[in-house]
C-alpha cells in the first residue's frame, strides 16, 4: 500500500467509526441513543487504534495534516511527500464523512435537533461564552 491509500483508508475508518458512534448517541431512533460520553469516548479510542493498525506499516499513520506538516517541519518526513499524506488525509476524512452520512441517514431525518446533527461532525462549546467569541478580536486589536 502507498502513502496515500494507506492515510486514505486509515483516515477514512477513523472518522467512520468516530463520527458514526457520534451519530449512534446523538442521532434519534438508533440503538445507542442517548447512551452517553463513555460510549463515545471509547468509541473513539476504538477508531484511532483500527486507524493506526491499518495504516501505520505503510505510512507511519499520521492521519491528520497537523501532525504530518509538523513531522515535516522537523524534518521527519520529506516536503515531497506532503500532498500524498494530505491528499490522502483529506480524502479519506471526505469518504469516512460520507460513509457515516450514509450509514444514517434515516436518523439524520428523524432527528429534528440540528444541534445534535451538526455534532456527528464537529464540536463546539456546551456553554457559550461571549469572552470566548471576543478573545480572537481582542488579540487582533492588540497587535
Amino acid at each position: 500500500m502507498n502513502i496515500f491509500t494507506s492515510e486514505l483508508v486509515g483516515t477514512a475508518i477513523l472518522i467512520l467509526l468516530g463520527n458514526g458512534v457520534v451519530a449512534n448517541v446523538v442521532l434519534n431512533k438508533t440503538k445507542g441513543n442517548n447512551s452517553g460520553w463513555i460510549v463515545i469516548a471509547f468509541g473513539w479510542a476504538m477508531a484511532v487504534f483500527v486507524g493506526v493498525f491499518i495504516s501505520s506499516k505503510a505510512s507511519g499513520a499520521h492521519l491528520n495534516p497537523a501532525v504530518t506538516l509538523a513531522l515535516a517541519y522537523l524534518d521527519k518526513i520529506n516536503g515531497s511527500l506532503l500532498p500524498s499524506y494530505i491528499g490522502g488525509q483529506m480524502c479519506g476524512a471526505m469518504l469516512g464523512s460520507l460513509l457515516v452520512w450514509l450509514t444514517y441517514k434515516q436518523h439524520y431525518t428523524a432527528t429534528e435537533d440540528t444541534a445534535a446533527k451538526l455534532a456527528t461532525f464537529s464540536t463546539g462549546p456546551a456553554i457559550r461564552s461571549p469572552f470566548i467569541i471576543w478573545l480572537p478580536k481582542l488579540s487582533v486589536l492588540l497587535y
